[in-house]
């Protein structure tokens, strides 16, 4: 069964509370009429907030004497010493159905707030958030318990056990309103530390950032990814990769029903798998070696192994010393190869059909995860066509120059070019999605076809979301002699690919196929600004952690 199959949770809404429990009061804020400078108050906000958050939490223990201490406290170690028969719940399995009923929920306290005689508290698992109360009875709950609720540092994984109770009205600010928990027993299982930045913060929108009033923390891209495993938690952060995760199961699902085998080729190699200088090179036992930059090849060796489709999701490494905000030196590549009978053509045509199977599956999977990444950013959804739009290199170049663009007609376009491209595109056929073919030659790499009728041009293809490239492809060569001859002209020593070349010496069928990187599918679909949104671990030219 497909994970989209259960009911993705929305985004909760977070309530700002001081990490100690009590409510956040902004002691720096300028009394009415003060002409105060905005930027000062901002700062000293961010400090207190800042030293708050690294105070420690002394409460750790039930208070001596509390006749129900043995209902609160932080747990031992858990290092596998007993198993009880205690059935924990996920907070999306909660409902009205189990009004009075006892539920054990492990999940993190994502806020707290205490006052008095009681504490209210929003646990969290993944994106599902759930209320969770104390008040303090004699019976049920004490004041150390409620003391002890009230210190619990924000993002500790905590045990509670409670009785699910309805409402008189739906809990704001939860995904799982309609019910909410009255504690009966909590129990730290693990601390947080102080937080390098608060989650509030790095769940705010852009909208709201944007504001000129806004009186909180931006929290820098910098500092997420060197906290990653914390930023990941965000609401934001739990949708994107759900979305990435479905674009691998659709990229397999479409290719599998297709007649496609999934294949796993060798990161490891002799020489470049796409010419150039921009590879990894190691010492292989001895040896010189690479990191592979793509399966191109061994896609390829299969074609001629009498694989006839093939595809593969895996690692691509490019050693390029590229800052901008759509490369990486590491990324997943969703790659295909196809035998082709008479055409590329029969290349595009399946991978029209790939990628509007994965658009539609999308939209109507992860309805929710998209709608929570928009609420952060802000965007309009994709726009496509049934029947995917084809213009050949020449028609590009000419809107472009209609437009008043002067572009190399014999070049590849640069990423302005592209973007202009798109609007042009997206004003007269209204799709962000698109295909351009048959590039110039010499732009593209030694194994792809040359044109038929004229060799300045190639049997290749380039494809766009929203005026930016995810995709190259082509039919490849698939004669050995005139791939020798092309991989001569591109400078490519002969011995590094050499056993590549003889793979096409006993028999080799005419194919073609493509490679796409799964972050920046995931990026332009969802209209992120920045690829490293969309990779768990960035890896670029300054990041090798964590």
């Amino acid at each position: 069964m497909s994970w989209w199959d259960e009911r993705s949770p929305a985004r909760p809404v977070t309530v700002e509370v001081a990490s100690n429990g009590s409510e956040s009061v902004d002691k720096n804020a300028a009394p009415e009429g003060s002409s105060k400078n905005t930027k000062e108050s901002k700062a000293a906000k961010k400090a207190e907030r800042a030293a708050q958050r690294g105070k420690p939490q002394a409460v750790t223990q039930p208070e001596a004497g509390d006749p129900l201490g043995s209902q609160y406290g932080d747990t031992q170690l858990i290092q596998s010493r007993t198993q009880a028969a205690e059935t924990y719940l996920s907070i999306t399995s909660l409902s009205e159905e189990q009004n009075t009923q006892i539920a054990l929920i492990r999940g993190r306290v994502h806020t707290v707030r205490g006052k008095g005689k009681s504490c209210f508290m929003v646990l969290r698992q993944g994106s599902a958030t759930v209320q969770a109360i104390l008040f303090v009875d004699d019976k049920t709950v004490s004041k150390g318990m409620v003391k002890y609720a009230s210190n619990l540092p924000r993002e500790s994984i905590v045990d509670v056990s409670g009785e699910v109770h309805v409402p008189d009205a739906p809990v704001a600010g939860c995904t799982c309103s309609k019910v909410e928990l009255k504690v009966r027993s909590i129990r730290c299982v693990s601390r947080a530390d102080g937080l390098p930045f608060e989650l509030a913060d790095a769940m705010r929108s852009e909208e709201d950032l944007k504001r000129e009033d806004a009186q909180f923390s931006t929290v820098q891209q910098d500092t997420r990814l060197e906290n990653r495993w914390i930023d990941l938690r965000t609401p934001v952060n739990q949708a994107i990769f759900r979305v990435q995760s479905a674009v691998c199961q659709l990229f397999r699902e479409a290719l599998l029903s297709e007649g496609f085998q999934e294949i796993h080729t060798p990161k490891l190699i002799a020489g470049a798998s796409e010419g150039g200088a921009a590879v990894f090179k190691l010492d292989y036992i001895g040896q010189p070696g690479c990191l592979a930059q793509s399966p191109q090849f061994y896609k390829q060796m299969a074609i001629c192994s009498d694989m006839p489709r093939v595809f593969e999701i895996g690692p691509v490494f490019r050693a390029e010393k590229s800052f901008t905000h759509r490369h990486l030196c590491e990324f997943t590549g969703l790659d295909f190869e196809m035998t082709i009978n008479q055409h590329y053509n029969e290349v595009l045509d399946m991978l029209d059909h790939l990628f509007v199977y994965m658009f539609n599956g999308l939209k109507k999977h992860c309805a929710a995860e998209l709608s929570t990444i928009a609420e952060q950013f802000p965007v309009q959804p994709l726009q496509y066509l049934p029947k995917t739009l084809r213009l050949s290199f020449q028609e590009g170049m000419k809107l472009l120059q209609q437009a008043g663009f002067e572009p190399d007609v014999m070049g590849d376009m640069t990423t302005e070019l592209e973007r202009e491209l798109g609007k042009i595109v997206k004003e007269k056929y209204k799709t962000d999605f698109y295909v351009l073919y048959r590039y110039p030659l010499a732009v593209r790499p030694f194994y792809t076809m040359p044109d038929p009728e004229d060799k300045r041009y190639s049997n290749s293809f380039d494809v766009f979301i929203r005026g930016e490239e995810i995709i190259s492809g082509a039919q490849r060569v698939h004669d050995p002699a005139l791939l020798t001859e092309r991989a001569k002209v591109h400078e490519i020593p002969l011995e590094s690919i050499q056993s590549y070349i003889n793979s096409f010496k006993y028999g080799a069928p005419p194919h073609g196929g493509l490679g796409v990187g799964l972050e920046r599918v995931v990026m332009l679909f969802c209209g992120l600004d920045n690829i490293r949104k969309t990779s768990l671990f960035p890896r670029d030219p300054k990041r090798l952690t964590p």
